[in-house]
C-alpha cells in the first residue's frame, strides 16, 4: 500500500536545488521496529526464544511536514507505507494521490500516515521538493479550529527531524528490508557431516532433494556441537515427499560451521550449499605488521566483527542474535576503527533506547544503561554529529531520571529489585551493595549528560550533571580508594580489590599519575587479583596497560590469549576462552555442554587496541578537527596501517627507524619516542620532554620522519 509523507518545517526549498530522495520516518521508530522483528528470530531446538526485557514498538499514526517555495509548479509523486492523506496550505486533496501538482510560490506540503504493522514512512520525489532528513515529523496531532473556523497549527513541542537510512528506491520499502546474501559451497562432507571451512551466518540450502522421508540438520559451531543429537542448540527436522528433484533453501538462518545431514526413509540429498549473509559495510581502517601471529589475530577479529555486524551491532551469531548494550558499546568503538559505519551505530543505539516511559535499565542491566550513556558522546567525539546529540538528547533525560531515582541514601547506585548487575562473567564476583564499578560508570554517564546538554544548549542541565557527576567523583574516591592496598576497593560491603573499577578508572583518567602507577603494579599486574576470562573484560583491562604505555605487554597478552584460540582451531573469537580448560570443555558454558558462543562481538577488541594505541589514532576534537597520532611498535618491527575519519584516512607506516604519516582533514599532533635527535624535511619537530617529540601536522599532508624508537 502507498504512503505520503506530511512536511511542516519551516525550511525553504530552493527550486534550483537538488537533493536525493529517500524513505523518511520518525527518528528512531524503524531502528526499534528492526530490532523486534530481529531479536525475535531467535530460536533453541526449533523453539522460540524471545528476548526477556521490554520491548517498544514504533508510533502507528505519523504527521510529515516542509514549507516550501517554487519559482514555477512542481508535480511531485508521493509514496508511502501505510494509509495516508495529502494537504496543500492546510487544504486536503481528495482521495489517495499518487501525484499532486505544488503552484509557484510559498507552500507548506502535509502528509499524515497511519500503519500499525510496519512503521509509517513516505518517499517524495519531485524536481525539487523530495523527502529527506530536512523534513519534520511528529507523531502527536497538533492541528485544530479555532473559534474563527480557520485551520491552524500549533508549535508542536515533538516536532524532530525525519529519520531515515539509505533506501533511495521507491519501490524498495523499507518493511521488505533484508541483508544481501550470496552463494557459499561446503568444503568438505563426508559421512553426512558438511564442513565449510569456518564459522558462517546463512541459510542451508539443500541441492537436488528427491524421495520421500525425514531429514534432520544439526548445526554446530563446533564438530562436535554438529554431532551431537540432545546438544546441538540449533536442529532442523523437515519432511518431504518430492518426486522428482528439486532444491530446497531454509527459511531461517543460522550460524554455523558444520551441518550433519540425518535421513530417514527413501529421502535423498546431492549436496548441501548455503546462502551466507552479511552487512554490507565498507573496510576503509586496516592493520598489518612484522608478526604474522598479530597479523592472523587481526584478521580472524576482522571476521569475527563482520559476521556481528548486521540490521545492528549484536552479541553472537549463534545465540543470542541480540542487541546487548555492553557488547554494542565495544562493537562502536571497533567499528570506528574499521568500517567508520555512522549509521549502524545509530540504529543500534536508538534500538536500545527504545521509547519513554522508562521502566527498567537498558537490557535490564544497571552497568549496560551506563555504557548506552557512553556510547552517545563517543559517536560524537568520533563523527561530529552534532545534530544527533541535539535530537537524542530529551531521550537521554527520561533514562538518566531513571537512574537517579534509583539511588540509594548515599546517593549511590545500588541493585534493586528488577535491575541485574552484570560486571562480567567470572566465578564468585560478588554484585551485593553499591559497588565502585557501579559508582565509576555512573560517573562518567554523568560527566556525559552535562556534555551533550551543553551541546543541544540546555546550560542549566550542563552546570547540574556536572556537580553531580563532581559530587560522585568525590564519594567515589572517600568511600573505595584504598591506601593501604593502593587501588578502589570493589564494594562498601567487603574490601575486597577486583580489576574491574581500576581499569575504568585510568583510562577514564580518573586516578591522579601516581595512582595510575601503583594500580598498575598493585592490580593490573599483580597475579593474585582474580584473572579475566572473557574478551569482554580482556578489552577494557589491555586497554589500561595500553594507556599505561605497555604496549609491549599487552602485545605478549594478545598472542597468548587470542593466539591461544587460533591454537585450538577458531577462526572466529569466542565468548570466554579460559586457557585452563581442555577439550570440548571450551564449549560449554551457562551450564550446556555447547552453551558458549564461539563467534562473540566483543571477541574482536583487537581491531580496536591496534587502532587506537598501536597505530595510536583517536581523535582530540569532535569529528577529527584535532586529534593525534602516537605510534607506539611494542616489540614490534614494522607496522602499517590506516584508520577511517570523516574526511578521509589517517595511513601511516612504522618501523624502528622511519615512520610515514598521511593525514585526513583536520588537524593533526604526531607524538613519538626517539633515542635520537629525529629529523622530518616537510615539518617542525618540537622536543616537549626527555626523549619525547611532536610534529604539527596539516590536513592532507605527508609526513617522513626519521628516528629511532624507544625500547
Amino acid at each position: 500500500m502507498k504512503q505520503v509523507l506530511v512536511l511542516c518545517c519551516l525550511c525553504f526549498l530552493s527550486a534550483t536545488a537538488l537533493a536525493q530522495a529517500t524513505w523518511i520516518w520518525y527518528p528512531g521508530d524503524y531502528e526499534i521496529w528492526l530490532s523486534n522483528r530481529m531479536q525475535n528470530r531467535r530460536t533453541d531446538r526449533g523453539a522460540f526464544f524471545p528476548v526477556f526485557w521490554k520491548m517498544d514498538s514504533h508510533y502507528p499514526l505519523m504527521d510529515f511536514h516542509k514549507d516550501v517555495i517554487l519559482s514555477q509548479p512542481e508535480q511531485v509523486q508521493i509514496y508511502a507505507e501505510g494509509t495516508y492523506n495529502v494537504k496543500l496550505d492546510g487544504q486536503p486533496f481528495e482521495g489517495t494521490p499518487a501525484v499532486i501538482t505544488v503552484p509557484a510560490g510559498k507552500h507548506r506540503i502535509n502528509v499524515k500516515v497511519f500503519s500499525q504493522g510496519t512503521v509509517p514512512a513516505i518517499f517524495i520525489k519531485g524536481t525539487t521538493i523530495v523527502s529527506d532528513s530536512s523534513w519534520l515529523t511528529t507523531f502527536e496531532d497538533k492541528e485544530w479550529i479555532d473559534e474563527t473556523g480557520k485551520t491552524s497549527d500549533i508549535t508542536a513541542t515533538s516536532w524532530l527531524h525525519a529519520g531515515s537510512w539509505n533506501f533511495n528506491d521507491p519501490a524498495k520499502l523499507p518493511s521488505a528490508f533484508t541483508l544481501p546474501t550470496r552463494a557459499m559451497a561446503a568444503v568438505k562432507t563426508e559421512n553426512g557431516l558438511i564442513d565449510f571451512g569456518k564459522e558462517t551466518f546463512g541459510y542451508v540450502k539443500l541441492n537436488g532433494i528427491k524421495g520421500k522421508g525425514k531429514i534432520t540438520l544439526y548445526y554446530g559451531e563446533s564438530k562436535e556441537e554438529a554431532m551431537s543429537d540432545k546438544g546441538a542448540v540449533n536442529v532442523d527436522w523437515l519432511t518431504f515427499d518430492q518426486p522428482v528433484y528439486q532444491d530446497s533453501t531454509l527459511p531461517s538462518s543460522k550460524a554455523f560451521r558444520y551441518v550433519r545431514l540425518v535421513t530417514e526413509g527413501d529421502v535423498h540429498v546431492d549436496n548441501v550449499s548455503m546462502l551466507y549473509e552479511y552487512a554490507a559495510v565498507n573496510e576503509p581502517g586496516n592493520f598489518k605488521c612484522s608478526d604474522e601471529e598479530i597479523n592472523r589475530i587481526y584478521e580472524v577479529a576482522k571476521y569475527t566483527f563482520h559476521l556481528n555486524t548486521r540490521e545492528f551491532f549484536i552479541d553472537g551469531i549463534k545465540r543470542d542474535r541480540w542487541v546487548w548494550s555492553g557488547d554494542a558499546y565495544q562493537s562502536y568503538l571497533m567499528n570506528y576503527y574499521l568500517f567508520f559505519d555512522k549509521g549502524t551505530v545509530l540504529r543500534t543505539m536508538y534500538a536500545l533506547r527504545g521509547k519513554d516511559p522508562v521502566t527498567s535499565h537498558v537490557n535490564t542491566i544497571m552497568d549496560y544503561t551506563f555504557y548506552w550513556f557512553l556510547g552517545v558522546y563517543d559517536y560524537y567525539m568520533y563523527t561530529g554529529d552534532r545534530s544527533f546529540i541535539k535530537e537524542i538528547y530529551p531521550r537521554m533525560q527520561p533514562l538518566m531520571d531513571y537512574c537517579l531515582g534509583r539511588r540509594n541514601k548515599d546517593g549511590l547506585m545500588e541493585g534493586q529489585v528488577g535491575d541485574w548487575v552484570f560486571i562480567d562473567w567470572a566465578d564468585g564476583l560478588s554484585k551485593k551493595g553499591p559497588l565502585s564499578f557501579e559508582q565509576l560508570l555512573f560517573c562518567r554517564s554523568l560527566e556525559t549528560m552535562s556534555l551533550c546538554a551543553g551541546l543541544a544548549g540546555e546550560q542549566a542541565d550542563a552546570a547540574k550533571y556536572k556537580q553531580l557527576a563532581a559530587d560522585l567523583k568525590t564519594k567515589l574516591f572517600s568511600m573505595y580508594w584504598n591506601e593501604k592496598k593502593q587501588a578502589l576497593v570493589h564494594s562498601t560491603v567487603n574490601d575486597n580489590v577486583t580489576r574491574y573499577a581500576n581499569m575504568f578508572a585510568i583510562f577514564f583518567d580518573y586516578f591522579n599519575t601516581q595512582q595510575k602507577e601503583t594500580v598498575k603494579h598493585a592490580v593490573l599486574l599483580n597475579d593474585s587479583i582474580q584473572h579475566i576470562t572473557t574478551p569482554y573484560m580482556r578489552f577494557y583491562e589491555l586497554e589500561a596497560l595500553c594507556a599505561m604505555h605497555e604496549q609491549a605487554y599487552v602485545l605478549k597478552e594478545m598472542k597468548s590469549y587470542w593466539g591461544g584460540m587460533l591454537q585450538l582451531g577458531a577462526t572466529t573469537f569466542w565468548e570466554e576462552f579460559d586457557p585452563r580448560k581442555t577439550g570440548a570443555a571450551h564449549y560449554a558454558m551457562y551450564g550446556r555442554e555447547f552453551g558458549k558462543s564461539l563467534c562473540h562481538a566483543w571477541g574482536a577488541s583487537p581491531i580496536y587496541l591496534l587502532g587506537k594505541y598501536y597505530l595510536g589514532v583517536k581523535p582530540t576534537a569532535p569529528g577529527y578537527a584535532t586529534y593525534v597520532v602516537e605510534p607506539a611498535l611494542g616489540g614490534l618491527q614494522w607496522m602499517e596501517g590506516a584508520v577511517p575519519t570523516p574526511d578521509g584516512n589517517i595511513s601511516m607506516k612504522v618501523s624502528t627507524r622511519e615512520m610515514t604519516i598521511t593525514t585526513a582533514g583536520g588537524n593533526g599532533t604526531l607524538r613519538f619516542r626517539s633515542s635520537t635527535k629525529p629529523v622530518c624535511k616537510t615539518g617542525t619537530l618540537l622536543q616537549v620532554k626527555d626523549n619525547w617529540y611532536e610534529l604539527a601536522m596539516s590536513p592532507k599532508s605527508t609526513y617522513v620522519i626519521n628516528y629511532q624508537s624507544v625500547k
